[in-house]
């Protein structure tokens, strides 16, 4: 691994050198390495690029790290990711992209994943995405995440755009059986002229089924971010969406809900809250001694924790 390839793993997985455990790394397009254990194996696909995740039932508290890292310029990567969780297993997947470009030419990652959760698992899914390098070309980050939870399964996503992605666009939806829960939590920053758009969409067709999704952004400078959140009660469920936004300078935010009961017991939520610093805040800050960067730097800080 280069220097580059090491910063991007430290910052999108929290990796120093080689995990223990399950684990596949690609970067610039290619499996860089992958090992895997006696209750996770990690195979090629044969038709198109990409890996089975294949998890024995019963596995618990085992981590497969999965990140993907384009370190170079004019590459244009595009993988198919499938997790197949079998009944009763409880792992974390540490997922994480990290793009990096020093020239003119565009540097993109495009991950598909879809995940396939059997009776009573679980899966705690950690993601983070980053652009770096002093090129002109354009960081581009477009995830896609489809999930089928079975029934009484849990799956929590905590997704973090943390800086330097100029355009990202992150599409997730899900089917519930009874009794399965989705708890998504999204956190984004973006500054100068960058564009985030979001798009979720999550269909409770099981009883008792509930999702909770949860959006914190901050828009800088003069860039713009789309938030759709759909849900559809189509049985006894209950969902919640809610998008909280700060508005900096120049930047836009938008926030578009459709909420859908197609039961008489579905209970659905959507709350959206977009604004600027309060300015009391600031200057309870100020009077503490920080400048104004430095307390806007804290607010917001706190604010995506």
């Amino acid at each position: 691994m280069n220097d580059v390839t090491k910063e991007l793993l430290r910052t999108v997985s929290e990796l120093d050198g080689l995990p223990k455990g399950a684990y596949n790394i690609r970067e610039n397009g290619h499996c860089a390495s992958r090992n895997c254990t006696e209750k996770i194996n990690i195979v090629s696909k044969t038709d198109k690029p990409g890996i089975d995740i294949i998890v024995k039932p019963g596995t618990k508290y085992e981590t497969v790290y999965i990140p993907a890292i384009v370190t170079e310029s004019d590459v244009d990567d595009l993988v198919y990711n499938d997790f197949y969780i079998g009944e009763d297993a409880d792992i974390t997947i540490v997922a994480g992209c990290g793009v990096h470009t020093d020239g003119t030419g565009n540097s993109q990652h495009n991950g598909i994943h879809r995940f396939f959760l059997r009776k009573n698992s679980r899966v705690l899914y950690l993601e983070k995405h980053i652009g770096t390098g002093e090129g002109t070309g354009e960081r581009i980050i477009n995830p896609e995440t489809y999930m089928e939870l079975g029934e009484n399964s849990y799956m929590e996503m905590d997704t973090l755009q943390i800086k330097g992605v100029d355009s990202s666009k992150r599409v997730t939806e899900g089917t519930l059986a009874a009794n399965a829960k989705l708890i998504i939590r999204e956190k984004i920053m973006t500054h100068g002229n960058q564009t985030a758009e979001t798009i979720f969409k999550v269909d409770l067709n099981g009883n008792k089924s509930g999702a909770d999704v949860i959006s914190r952004s901050v828009a800088r400078d003069s860039s713009k971010q789309i938030f759709r959140s759909t849900i559809n009660g189509n049985a006894d469920c209950s969902g919640h969406t809610e998008c909280d936004a700060i508005i900096m300078d120049n930047g836009v935010v938008s926030a578009i809900p459709e909420l859908t009961a197609n039961h008489v017991d579905a209970a659905l939520i959507h709350e959206a809250a977009i604004g600027k610093i309060a300015g009391e805040q600031l200057t309870k800050l100020m009077t503490l001694g920080l400048s104004e960067a430095e307390g806007e730097a804290k607010i917001i800080e706190g604010f995506l924790k």
